[in-house]
C-alpha cells in the first residue's frame, strides 16, 4: 500500500499512530466552532464523560458531556481485533514481538509462520494465532510458508503481512459473527477510496484477488474484502510497548475526531492490548474530544499529505490553517535567495501552493519544498539512532537550510535528547559540561514545540521533562561547587528540578506497569523521595 516512512527516529509515539474517525467532507473546519449537530448519550450510566454528536462534516463523533479535567479517563477498552502492522516487519502472529526469517527461527507446526517460541502466549488466543487462523494458513501453506523465508523480498513479507488482520476480521464473520458486525458498522469510506486509483489498484491486486484467486477463498466477495480494507485504514490504532507493533480495532474509541492539536492522550496494555483514552488537559462541556491521527511533530504540508492518504480527507484545523504552526514555526526553511528570510507555505490550506520568503521576492513551488524535505528526510533515516556524531552533524548540515524549530531538526534533537547521557561514551559522568549543557538546550528547545503542540498531560512532555532533569541538576551542582552561582540561584534551580520531577511522574505513572514510561515515572518518583519531596 502506498505508505508514509516511519521516521525511526520519531518514536515519541512509540508507533502508536491513532487510525481514528475521519471527517466526512474535506471541508474540516476548527472544533472550537463546530458544525450543528444532534447528540445522543450513549447507552450507559448518565455520569458517562461525553457523548457521541452527529453532524454532516464530522459524521460521529465524541463531545465532552462536562467540564473534563486534566488526566480524565474516557475510554479504557479491549480491541475487537488485532494483527501485524502494515510496515510488514516479520512479528511473531501470538504476540507480535519481532521474529527472523532465519532458518533457525521457531515456526509453528501447522502452518510454518514464524511465531516467538513454542509458549507463545498468543498462541490459540482470540487476539493472537488462533487454531481457526493456523488452519486455514496450514492449507495455503505452500503459498505462503515458502515466501518466508530468509529469501523473501521487502515487499512480498509486506504483502503477506497485510493480509494477516484483514484474515482475521474476516473469519470473524463465520466464527464471532456480533463482534464481526461491530467492526462492519465503521466507517470504510469506500466509494471516496474507489476513486483514488493508486490506492484502490494496490487492495485489489494485493489483497483481494490474492485471497480469492491465490489463496482460493473463492467465497469470499470481492466488495466486502475492500470495505474491511477501509474499515481498517480509516478507523485502525497502531500500538506497541516492549519492542511487540500491532495494529488493532476498538469498539468506540475510533469515534473521536481528529485535530493536529489534540486534547486527549492515549496508550495501550502490553498485556491485553486493551487503549486507554484520557484527557490530556482541560476539555470544556460539548467541547470534541480529539485525537491525531498523523504524528505530532510533522510538518503541515506532510502531515495534511499524510491524511489525505490514508483518511481521504484535507485537514483543516486551527494549526494547519496557520502558516507559522502556532507560533511554533515547525515548516519554516531558510531563504535560499536572501539567507535572511523564512520561506513559508503563502495558504496551507492549498496543499499545491507556492511557499514564499518572508523578506524578499523569492518562491517555492510545494512540490520542489516536498523533494527537498524527502531527501533531508532520508538523511536522517540513514543515522543510527545511537550515532550521537551523526546526529549533531546532520544539525551542522541543515543548520543553513531548515529553521531551528523545523521538525525534521526537532526529531533530531528529541533522539540526541534521550541517548545523550544513556549510550557508554556519553553516560552522564563520561559528558563534558559543554556535552551536559547540549542536552539539556536540546530538551528545552523541543520542549518549548511540545509545550504548544502536545500540552498537557501527554506522554511527550512527561518524556522530555524527565529527561531534562538530569542536566539541570547536574549543572546546578557542578556551578555551586566551582562559585559560579549563589546559593539563592541554586536553590532555584533545584525547585526547577523538583517541578520536572514531579510533573514526569505524574504523567509517566499513568502508563501501564511494565512499560518503560512507566518505569520512568518510577525513577521520576524515586528521585523526588531522595531529595526528601
Amino acid at each position: 500500500m502506498p505508505g508514509r516512512k516511519k521516521n525511526h527516529h520519531k518514536n515519541s509515539n512509540r508507533a502508536r499512530h491513532p487510525r481514528g474517525q475521519q471527517s466526512k467532507d474535506s471541508k474540516q473546519d476548527q472544533h472550537d466552532s463546530q458544525p450543528e449537530r444532534e447528540e445522543s448519550p450513549l447507552p450507559a450510566d448518565k455520569e458517562q464523560p461525553f457523548r457521541v454528536a452527529q453532524s454532516e462534516i464530522y459524521g460521529r463523533y465524541l463531545v465532552a458531556s462536562r467540564q473534563l479535567e486534566a488526566g480524565e479517563t474516557l475510554i479504557r477498552e479491549e480491541p475487537l481485533a488485532i494483527g501485524p502492522c502494515v510496515s510488514g516487519d516479520p512479528v511473531c502472529l501470538g504476540c507480535y514481538q519481532p521474529v527472523s526469517l532465519k532458518p533457525q527461527q521457531y515456526r509453528c507446526p501447522g502452518c510454518a509462520w514464524p511465531l516467538c517460541s513454542s509458549t507463545c502466549s498468543g498462541i490459540k488466543h482470540r487476539h493472537g494465532h488462533t487454531e481457526t487462523e493456523c488452519q486455514l494458513y496450514g492449507e495455503r501453506r505452500a503459498v505462503a510458508g515458502e515466501l518466508l523465508t530468509d529469501r523473501a523480498g521487502p515487499a512480498e513479507v509486506r504483502d503477506l503481512y497485510e493480509l494477516v488482520m484483514i484474515v482475521r476480521i474476516l473469519l470473524l464473520r463465520q466464527h464471532d459473527p456480533e463482534q464481526f458486525d461491530l467492526i462492519a458498522r465503521m466507517e470504510s469510506h469506500t466509494e471516496e477510496r474507489r476513486q483514488n486509483e493508486v490506492l484502490w489498484r494496490h487492495y485489489e491486486e494485493k489483497v483481494v484477488q490474492r485471497l480469492r484467486v491465490t489463496w482460493k477463498l473463492e467465497d469470499l466477495e470481492a466488495e466486502q474484502v475492500h470495505e474491511v480494507c477501509g474499515i481498517l485504514d480509516v478507523n485502525c490504532f497502531e500500538i506497541g510497548q516492549n519492542g511487540a507493533k500491532a495494529r488493532t480495532l476498538y469498539p468506540s474509541a475510533f469515534l473521536l475526531a481528529h485535530d493536529c492539536t489534540p486534547n486527549t492522550a492515549h496508550t495501550d496494555d502490553p498485556r491485553s492490548f486493551a487503549i486507554l483514552l484520557r484527557t490530556s488537559r482541560r476539555v470544556r462541556e460539548r467541547e470534541a474530544l480529539t485525537l491525531s491521527y498523523a504524528y505530532t511533530l510533522q510538518g503541515t504540508l506532510k502531515r495534511r499529505a499524510f491524511m489525505h492518504e490514508g483518511k481521504l480527507f484535507w485537514c483543516r484545523c486551527r494549526r494547519c490553517a496557520d502558516p507559522r504552526e502556532l507560533g511554533t514555526d515547525c515548516s519554516a526553511l531558510v531563504c535560499s535567495a536572501c539567507r535572511a528570510g523564512s520561506v513559508r507555505a503563502v495558504d496551507p490550506l492549498e496543499q499545491t501552493g507556492d511557499w514564499a520568503c518572508d523578506r524578499c521576492s523569492h518562491r517555492i513551488v510545494a512540490k520542489d519544498v516536498e523533494r527537498q524535505l524527502d531527501r533531508i528526510n532520508d538523511d536522517l533515516e540513514a543515522i543510527d539512532v545511537h550515532d550521537i556524531p551523526g546526529l549533531e552533524n546532520f544539525l551542522l548540515r541543515y543548520r543553513d537550510v531548515l529553521r531551528p524549530n523545523h521538525y525534521l531538526l526537532l526529531s533530531a534533537k528529541y533522539s540526541l535528547c534521550q541517548i545523550y547521557g544513556r549510550i557508554e561514551g556519553y553516560l552522564l559522568p563520561q559528558m563534558s559540561p559543554q556535552d551536559i549543557a547540549r542536552k539539556e538546550s536540546y530538551c528545552r528547545e523541543f520542549l518549548e514545540i511540545v509545550d504548544v503542540l502536545d500540552p498537557g498531560l501527554t506522554r511527550l512532555r512527561g518524556l522530555i521533562m524527565y529527561e531534562l532533569h538530569a542536566p539541570v541538576m547536574v549543572l546546578a551542582q557542578s556551578a555551586i561547587q566551582n562559585g559560579q552561582i549563589s546559593r539563592q540561584e541554586f536553590q532555584r534551580r533545584l525547585k526547577e528540578v523538583v517541578k520536572l520531577l514531579q510533573v514526569s511522574r505524574d504523567i509517566l505513572c499513568m502508563e501501564p506497569e511494565g512499560s518503560t514510561e512507566h518505569e520512568m515515572g518510577l525513577a521520576a518518583a524515586d528521585a523526588l523521595s531522595k531529595m526528601g519531596c
